[in-house]
């Protein structure tokens, strides 16, 4: 079962939350970082969206999912909760290359699947301000999956030439 908030705070020092909703999700391509305990420690705690809506578009060569930082326009955006360490944030911020391409930010999530059903917290989320303005044209997204039926698999690093 899920630790508490306070058990985590007490067993591991200080601990941020990080809401994530492209390749780090489950069954996405770059899960395997977020379970990879080199890099710190992150703790799945349960899923929500984004209270405010946000454009969820895919974009570039390499097909990479990014939230626009433009709230009030898009979706309601769904993504999961983790309880992440400061060696797991210091290594998330330099894998989103934050902040000149993604900027870490605190964004409300309302929770979906959790103990506390219906609540609203605060959760740092990878989005973007440093975006091409003709990637506000691209279609919004409601749900990121890489293979999802627009096509735009997502290339991950070591294949990207």
């Amino acid at each position: 079962s899920p630790l508490l908030p306070e058990e985590i705070f007490s067993s591991v020092g200080r601990m941020a939350r990080v809401f994530v909703y492209g390749t780090l999700k489950k069954g996405q391509p770059n899960y395997q970082h977020m379970i990879n305990g080199t890099h710190g420690i992150a703790k799945f705690q349960g899923r929500g969206h984004t209270m405010e809506k946000y454009p969820l578009v895919i974009s570039g060569k390499y097909n990479i999912p990014f939230l626009l930082n433009i709230p009030g326009t898009g979706h309601h955006v769904p993504g999961e909760i983790y309880f992440v360490d400061d060696q797991m944030l210091q290594f998330l911020d330099e894998f989103e290359s934050c902040p000149d391409m993604y900027q870490r930010t605190p964004v409300r999530i309302v929770v979906d699947e959790w103990e506390a059903v219906n609540s609203i917290m605060e959760c740092f989320v990878y989005s973007t301000t440093t975006y091409q303005p003709e990637w506000r044209n691209l279609p919004y997204y409601d749900n990121y999956d890489s293979l999802g039926n627009h096509g735009l698999r997502y290339v991950a690093r070591e294949s990207r030439d």
